[in-house]
Protein backbone atom coordinates (compact mmCIF):
# COMPACT_ATOMS: atom_id res chain seq x y z
CA UNK A 1 0.00 0.00 0.00
CA UNK A 2 1.05 3.55 -0.63
CA UNK A 3 2.11 5.62 2.31
CA UNK A 4 0.17 8.70 3.26
CA UNK A 5 -1.54 10.56 6.03
CA UNK A 6 -4.53 8.96 7.73
CA UNK A 7 -6.89 11.40 6.00
CA UNK A 8 -5.53 11.00 2.47
CA UNK A 9 -7.33 8.44 0.33
CA UNK A 10 -4.27 6.83 -1.19
CA UNK A 11 -4.97 3.16 -0.41
CA UNK A 12 -6.59 0.62 -2.70
CA UNK A 13 -10.18 -0.21 -1.62
CA UNK A 14 -10.80 -3.33 0.43
CA UNK A 15 -13.13 -6.06 -0.78
CA UNK A 16 -15.71 -4.99 1.80
CA UNK A 17 -15.62 -1.39 0.53
CA UNK A 18 -16.22 -2.60 -3.03
CA UNK A 19 -19.07 -4.88 -1.92
CA UNK A 20 -20.73 -2.08 0.06
CA UNK A 21 -20.50 0.25 -2.95
CA UNK A 22 -22.05 -2.43 -5.18
CA UNK A 23 -24.97 -2.92 -2.77
CA UNK A 24 -25.66 0.82 -2.97
CA UNK A 25 -25.69 0.70 -6.77
CA UNK A 26 -22.37 2.53 -6.99
CA UNK A 27 -20.76 0.61 -9.85
CA UNK A 28 -18.40 1.15 -12.76
CA UNK A 29 -20.63 1.48 -15.80
CA UNK A 30 -20.10 2.74 -19.34
CA UNK A 31 -23.08 4.00 -21.32
CA UNK A 32 -21.02 3.43 -24.48
CA UNK A 33 -21.09 -0.32 -23.83
CA UNK A 34 -24.90 -0.22 -23.60
CA UNK A 35 -25.00 1.85 -26.80
CA UNK A 36 -22.75 -0.69 -28.53
CA UNK A 37 -25.07 -3.57 -27.62
CA UNK A 38 -28.07 -1.48 -28.69
CA UNK A 39 -26.45 -0.88 -32.08
CA UNK A 40 -25.71 -4.59 -32.35
CA UNK A 41 -29.37 -5.40 -31.69
CA UNK A 42 -30.48 -2.81 -34.25
CA UNK A 43 -28.08 -4.20 -36.86
CA UNK A 44 -29.27 -7.77 -36.31
CA UNK A 45 -32.91 -6.68 -36.35
CA UNK A 46 -32.59 -4.76 -39.62
CA UNK A 47 -30.58 -7.54 -41.25
CA UNK A 48 -32.97 -10.27 -40.11
CA UNK A 49 -36.16 -8.40 -40.93
CA UNK A 50 -35.14 -6.70 -44.18
CA UNK A 51 -36.85 -9.23 -46.46
CA UNK A 52 -40.00 -9.44 -44.34
CA UNK A 53 -40.26 -5.66 -44.03
CA UNK A 54 -39.81 -5.18 -47.77
CA UNK A 55 -42.55 -7.65 -48.69
CA UNK A 56 -45.01 -6.46 -46.03
CA UNK A 57 -44.53 -2.81 -46.87
CA UNK A 58 -44.94 -3.50 -50.58
CA UNK A 59 -48.18 -5.40 -50.01
CA UNK A 60 -49.61 -2.52 -48.01
CA UNK A 61 -48.35 0.23 -50.30
CA UNK A 62 -49.49 -1.45 -53.52
CA UNK A 63 -53.12 -1.04 -52.50
CA UNK A 64 -52.63 2.69 -51.99
CA UNK A 65 -50.29 3.40 -54.92
CA UNK A 66 -51.27 0.93 -57.67
CA UNK A 67 -55.03 0.55 -57.04
CA UNK A 68 -56.24 3.39 -54.84
CA UNK A 69 -59.67 3.32 -56.54
CA UNK A 70 -60.20 -0.29 -55.33
CA UNK A 71 -60.08 0.72 -51.68
CA UNK A 72 -63.54 0.61 -50.15
CA UNK A 73 -63.97 3.35 -47.59
CA UNK A 74 -66.44 2.05 -45.06
CA UNK A 75 -66.34 1.09 -41.41
CA UNK A 76 -65.72 -2.62 -41.97
CA UNK A 77 -62.95 -2.08 -44.54
CA UNK A 78 -61.17 0.51 -42.41
CA UNK A 79 -61.36 -1.81 -39.39
CA UNK A 80 -59.95 -4.73 -41.41
CA UNK A 81 -57.17 -2.53 -42.79
CA UNK A 82 -56.34 -1.27 -39.29
CA UNK A 83 -56.16 -4.83 -37.94
CA UNK A 84 -53.93 -5.81 -40.87
CA UNK A 85 -51.58 -2.88 -40.26
CA UNK A 86 -51.41 -3.48 -36.49
CA UNK A 87 -50.89 -7.22 -36.94
CA UNK A 88 -48.19 -6.67 -39.53
CA UNK A 89 -46.47 -4.07 -37.39
CA UNK A 90 -46.60 -6.36 -34.36
CA UNK A 91 -45.08 -9.26 -36.30
CA UNK A 92 -42.36 -7.01 -37.70
CA UNK A 93 -41.55 -5.31 -34.39
CA UNK A 94 -41.53 -8.42 -32.17
CA UNK A 95 -38.01 -9.55 -33.09
CA UNK A 96 -36.42 -6.06 -32.83
CA UNK A 97 -38.04 -5.49 -29.43
CA UNK A 98 -36.82 -8.88 -28.22
CA UNK A 99 -33.31 -8.15 -29.47
CA UNK A 100 -33.29 -4.75 -27.76
CA UNK A 101 -34.39 -6.34 -24.46
CA UNK A 102 -31.61 -8.95 -24.69
CA UNK A 103 -29.09 -6.25 -25.64
CA UNK A 104 -30.11 -4.12 -22.66
CA UNK A 105 -29.57 -7.00 -20.24
CA UNK A 106 -26.33 -8.12 -21.92
CA UNK A 107 -24.92 -4.58 -21.91
CA UNK A 108 -25.22 -4.51 -18.12
CA UNK A 109 -24.16 -8.10 -17.40
CA UNK A 110 -20.84 -7.75 -19.27
CA UNK A 111 -19.98 -4.85 -16.96
CA UNK A 112 -21.14 -6.15 -13.59
CA UNK A 113 -22.98 -9.03 -11.93
CA UNK A 114 -26.79 -8.81 -11.54
CA UNK A 115 -27.81 -5.97 -9.25
CA UNK A 116 -31.11 -5.14 -7.55
CA UNK A 117 -31.09 -1.99 -5.42
CA UNK A 118 -33.38 0.91 -4.57
CA UNK A 119 -30.58 3.27 -3.52
CA UNK A 120 -30.49 5.07 -6.87
CA UNK A 121 -34.23 5.85 -6.88
CA UNK A 122 -34.50 7.09 -3.30
CA UNK A 123 -35.57 10.76 -3.17
CA UNK A 124 -32.70 13.12 -2.36
CA UNK A 125 -32.79 16.90 -2.03
CA UNK A 126 -29.55 17.18 -3.97
CA UNK A 127 -31.31 15.76 -7.03
CA UNK A 128 -33.81 18.64 -7.17
CA UNK A 129 -31.49 21.39 -5.95
CA UNK A 130 -30.85 24.03 -8.62
CA UNK A 131 -27.43 24.78 -7.16
CA UNK A 132 -26.40 21.12 -7.16
CA UNK A 133 -27.83 20.73 -10.66
CA UNK A 134 -25.77 23.68 -11.91
CA UNK A 135 -22.65 22.23 -10.30
CA UNK A 136 -23.25 18.89 -12.03
CA UNK A 137 -23.95 20.62 -15.35
CA UNK A 138 -20.65 22.51 -15.35
CA UNK A 139 -18.56 19.90 -13.57
CA UNK A 140 -15.41 18.40 -15.05
CA UNK A 141 -17.31 15.13 -15.51
CA UNK A 142 -19.99 16.85 -17.61
CA UNK A 143 -17.36 18.60 -19.73
CA UNK A 144 -15.53 15.30 -20.24
CA UNK A 145 -18.80 13.60 -21.26
CA UNK A 146 -19.52 16.41 -23.75
CA UNK A 147 -16.07 16.14 -25.33
CA UNK A 148 -16.41 12.36 -25.44
CA UNK A 149 -19.79 12.60 -27.19
CA UNK A 150 -18.39 15.15 -29.66
CA UNK A 151 -15.43 12.89 -30.43
CA UNK A 152 -17.72 9.90 -30.86
CA UNK A 153 -20.03 11.86 -33.18
CA UNK A 154 -17.13 13.04 -35.35
CA UNK A 155 -15.54 9.58 -35.60
CA UNK A 156 -18.74 7.65 -36.33
CA UNK A 157 -20.09 10.26 -38.77
CA UNK A 158 -16.77 10.43 -40.64
CA UNK A 159 -16.63 6.65 -41.01
CA UNK A 160 -20.24 6.48 -42.20
CA UNK A 161 -19.65 9.19 -44.82
CA UNK A 162 -16.45 7.45 -45.90
CA UNK A 163 -18.30 4.14 -46.31
CA UNK A 164 -21.27 5.48 -48.31
CA UNK A 165 -19.34 8.01 -50.39
CA UNK A 166 -18.51 5.50 -53.18
CA UNK A 167 -22.29 4.96 -53.64
CA UNK A 168 -23.14 8.66 -54.09
CA UNK A 169 -23.76 8.28 -57.84
CA UNK A 170 -26.10 5.36 -57.27
CA UNK A 171 -28.10 7.31 -54.69
CA UNK A 172 -28.88 10.03 -57.21
CA UNK A 173 -30.49 7.43 -59.50
CA UNK A 174 -32.88 6.02 -56.91
CA UNK A 175 -35.68 8.35 -58.02
CA UNK A 176 -36.02 6.32 -61.22
CA UNK A 177 -36.23 2.81 -59.74
CA UNK A 178 -39.33 0.89 -58.72
CA UNK A 179 -40.61 0.86 -55.18
CA UNK A 180 -39.43 -2.67 -54.31
CA UNK A 181 -35.93 -1.95 -55.63
CA UNK A 182 -35.87 1.35 -53.74
CA UNK A 183 -36.73 -0.35 -50.46
CA UNK A 184 -34.11 -3.05 -51.03
CA UNK A 185 -31.38 -0.46 -51.71
CA UNK A 186 -32.39 1.64 -48.71
CA UNK A 187 -32.36 -1.39 -46.38
CA UNK A 188 -28.97 -2.46 -47.73
CA UNK A 189 -27.63 1.04 -47.13
CA UNK A 190 -29.07 1.15 -43.61
CA UNK A 191 -27.46 -2.21 -42.76
CA UNK A 192 -24.13 -0.95 -44.09
CA UNK A 193 -24.38 2.22 -41.98
CA UNK A 194 -25.24 0.22 -38.86
CA UNK A 195 -22.30 -2.15 -39.39
CA UNK A 196 -19.88 0.75 -39.85
CA UNK A 197 -21.24 2.45 -36.72
CA UNK A 198 -20.93 -0.84 -34.82
CA UNK A 199 -17.29 -1.31 -35.86
CA UNK A 200 -16.53 2.31 -34.91
CA UNK A 201 -18.22 1.98 -31.53
CA UNK A 202 -16.40 -1.22 -30.48
CA UNK A 203 -13.03 0.38 -29.54
CA UNK A 204 -14.80 3.47 -28.17
CA UNK A 205 -16.97 1.33 -25.86
CA UNK A 206 -13.99 -0.74 -24.68
CA UNK A 207 -11.85 2.33 -23.98
CA UNK A 208 -14.70 4.08 -22.16
CA UNK A 209 -15.40 1.03 -19.98
CA UNK A 210 -11.74 0.77 -18.97
CA UNK A 211 -11.70 4.50 -18.21
CA UNK A 212 -14.92 4.31 -16.17
CA UNK A 213 -13.59 1.28 -14.26
CA UNK A 214 -10.34 3.04 -13.41
CA UNK A 215 -12.17 6.23 -12.40
CA UNK A 216 -14.55 4.24 -10.19
CA UNK A 217 -11.71 2.37 -8.47
CA UNK A 218 -9.95 5.68 -7.84
CA UNK A 219 -13.13 7.07 -6.30
CA UNK A 220 -13.33 4.04 -3.98
CA UNK A 221 -9.85 4.56 -2.56
CA UNK A 222 -9.59 4.70 1.22
CA UNK A 223 -7.52 6.47 3.81
CA UNK A 224 -5.47 4.52 6.33
CA UNK A 225 -7.92 5.60 9.03
CA UNK A 226 -10.86 4.16 7.06
CA UNK A 227 -9.03 0.86 6.63
CA UNK A 228 -8.20 0.69 10.34
CA UNK A 229 -11.79 1.53 11.31
CA UNK A 230 -13.13 -1.09 8.93
CA UNK A 231 -10.77 -3.70 10.32
CA UNK A 232 -11.82 -2.90 13.90
CA UNK A 233 -15.48 -3.12 12.91
CA UNK A 234 -14.99 -6.48 11.19
CA UNK A 235 -12.98 -7.84 14.12
CA UNK A 236 -15.89 -7.02 16.44
CA UNK A 237 -18.46 -8.70 14.22
CA UNK A 238 -19.24 -12.23 15.55
CA UNK A 239 -20.07 -13.42 12.04
CA UNK A 240 -16.74 -12.18 10.68
CA UNK A 241 -14.93 -13.70 13.65
CA UNK A 242 -16.61 -17.02 12.95
CA UNK A 243 -15.60 -16.91 9.29
CA UNK A 244 -12.01 -16.03 10.16
CA UNK A 245 -11.89 -18.89 12.68
CA UNK A 246 -13.35 -21.26 10.10
CA UNK A 247 -10.77 -20.21 7.48
CA UNK A 248 -7.95 -20.73 9.96
CA UNK A 249 -9.25 -24.19 10.83
CA UNK A 250 -9.56 -25.13 7.16
CA UNK A 251 -6.01 -23.98 6.44
CA UNK A 252 -4.67 -25.83 9.48
CA UNK A 253 -6.57 -28.95 8.43
CA UNK A 254 -5.11 -28.66 4.93
CA UNK A 255 -1.56 -28.46 6.32
CA UNK A 256 -2.33 -31.38 8.65
CA UNK A 257 -3.56 -33.59 5.81
CA UNK A 258 -0.41 -32.80 3.83
CA UNK A 259 1.63 -34.34 6.68
CA UNK A 260 -0.30 -37.65 6.82
CA UNK A 261 1.78 -39.32 4.03
CA UNK A 262 4.85 -38.82 6.27
CA UNK A 263 3.30 -40.79 9.15
CA UNK A 264 4.72 -44.10 10.36
CA UNK A 265 1.30 -45.31 11.46
CA UNK A 266 -2.31 -44.18 11.80
CA UNK A 267 -4.08 -45.48 14.93
CA UNK A 268 -7.88 -45.63 14.63
CA UNK A 269 -11.01 -46.27 16.69
CA UNK A 270 -11.65 -47.59 13.88
CA UNK A 271 -14.42 -45.25 12.65
CA UNK A 272 -14.60 -42.25 14.99
CA UNK A 273 -10.97 -41.45 15.86
CA UNK A 274 -7.74 -41.32 13.87
CA UNK A 275 -4.26 -40.33 15.11
CA UNK A 276 -1.30 -40.11 12.69
CA UNK A 277 2.11 -40.58 14.34
CA UNK A 278 5.46 -39.74 12.80
CA UNK A 279 8.54 -41.68 13.86
CA UNK A 280 11.97 -42.69 12.56
CA UNK A 281 15.21 -43.92 14.15
CA UNK A 282 16.53 -40.37 14.54
CA UNK A 283 13.62 -39.37 16.81
CA UNK A 284 13.49 -39.93 20.57
CA UNK A 285 9.71 -40.37 20.66
CA UNK A 286 6.91 -40.37 18.08
CA UNK A 287 5.02 -37.11 17.51
CA UNK A 288 1.43 -36.47 16.49
CA UNK A 289 1.18 -34.93 13.01
CA UNK A 290 -2.59 -35.35 12.47
CA UNK A 291 -5.67 -36.09 14.55
CA UNK A 292 -9.40 -35.96 14.04
CA UNK A 293 -12.80 -37.43 14.68
CA UNK A 294 -15.65 -38.52 12.40
CA UNK A 295 -15.30 -36.85 8.95
CA UNK A 296 -11.75 -35.65 9.64
CA UNK A 297 -10.80 -39.12 10.89
CA UNK A 298 -12.24 -40.64 7.74
CA UNK A 299 -10.19 -38.24 5.62
CA UNK A 300 -7.00 -39.08 7.55
CA UNK A 301 -7.59 -42.81 6.99
CA UNK A 302 -8.25 -42.25 3.29
CA UNK A 303 -5.08 -40.18 2.79
CA UNK A 304 -3.08 -42.79 4.72
CA UNK A 305 -4.52 -45.58 2.61
CA UNK A 306 -3.79 -43.71 -0.64
CA UNK A 307 -0.16 -43.20 0.41
CA UNK A 308 0.54 -46.68 1.78
CA UNK A 309 0.66 -45.67 5.45
CA UNK A 310 -0.11 -48.57 7.82
CA UNK A 311 -3.44 -48.25 9.65
CA UNK A 312 -3.76 -50.01 13.03
CA UNK A 313 -7.06 -50.39 14.87
CA UNK A 314 -6.67 -49.80 18.61
CA UNK A 315 -9.78 -48.04 20.01
CA UNK A 316 -8.58 -47.47 23.61
CA UNK A 317 -5.22 -46.08 22.49
CA UNK A 318 -6.79 -43.93 19.75
CA UNK A 319 -9.22 -42.33 22.21
CA UNK A 320 -6.52 -41.82 24.83
CA UNK A 321 -4.08 -40.20 22.39
CA UNK A 322 -6.77 -37.95 20.93
CA UNK A 323 -7.63 -36.65 24.40
CA UNK A 324 -4.05 -36.19 25.65
CA UNK A 325 -1.98 -34.72 22.78
CA UNK A 326 -2.18 -31.92 20.23
CA UNK A 327 -0.50 -31.52 16.87
CA UNK A 328 3.32 -31.60 16.99
CA UNK A 329 3.20 -32.95 20.58
CA UNK A 330 5.37 -35.88 21.63
CA UNK A 331 3.68 -38.99 22.97
CA UNK A 332 3.06 -38.72 26.77
CA UNK A 333 5.10 -41.06 28.96
CA UNK A 334 2.03 -43.02 30.07
CA UNK A 335 1.44 -44.12 26.46
CA UNK A 336 5.05 -45.01 25.58
CA UNK A 337 4.57 -48.74 26.02
CA UNK A 338 1.35 -49.01 23.99
CA UNK A 339 2.68 -46.80 21.18
CA UNK A 340 6.03 -48.65 21.16
CA UNK A 341 4.18 -51.93 20.65
CA UNK A 342 2.27 -50.45 17.70
CA UNK A 343 5.41 -48.92 16.14
CA UNK A 344 7.28 -52.21 16.63
CA UNK A 345 4.46 -54.12 14.97
CA UNK A 346 4.52 -51.73 11.99
CA UNK A 347 8.30 -52.01 11.61
CA UNK A 348 8.17 -55.81 11.77
CA UNK A 349 5.38 -55.78 9.20
CA UNK A 350 7.40 -53.58 6.85
CA UNK A 351 10.46 -55.78 7.40
CA UNK A 352 8.52 -58.89 6.36
CA UNK A 353 7.18 -57.11 3.30
CA UNK A 354 10.71 -56.17 2.25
Amino acid sequence: MAEGDDGEKTEEPTQKKLEDAFKKGDIAKSQEVNLFFGLMAATLAVAAMSTLVSSDVMILLQRFISRPHDIVVDEASILALTIQIIGGAGAVLFLPLLLFMVAGVAGNLVQHKPLMTTEKIKPKLSKISLLQGAKRLFSSQSIANFLKSLFKLVVVTSLIIWSVWPDKDMLSQLVTVEMNQLLAVILQMVIKIFIVALVAMAPIALADYLFQKQTWLKKQRMSMKEIKDEYKQMEGDPLIKGKIRQLRMERARGRMMAEVPNAAVVITNPTHYAIALKYDESMATPICIAKGIDAVALRIRQVAKDNGVTIVENPPLARALYASIELEDEIPAEHFKAVAQVIGYVMRLKGKMQ
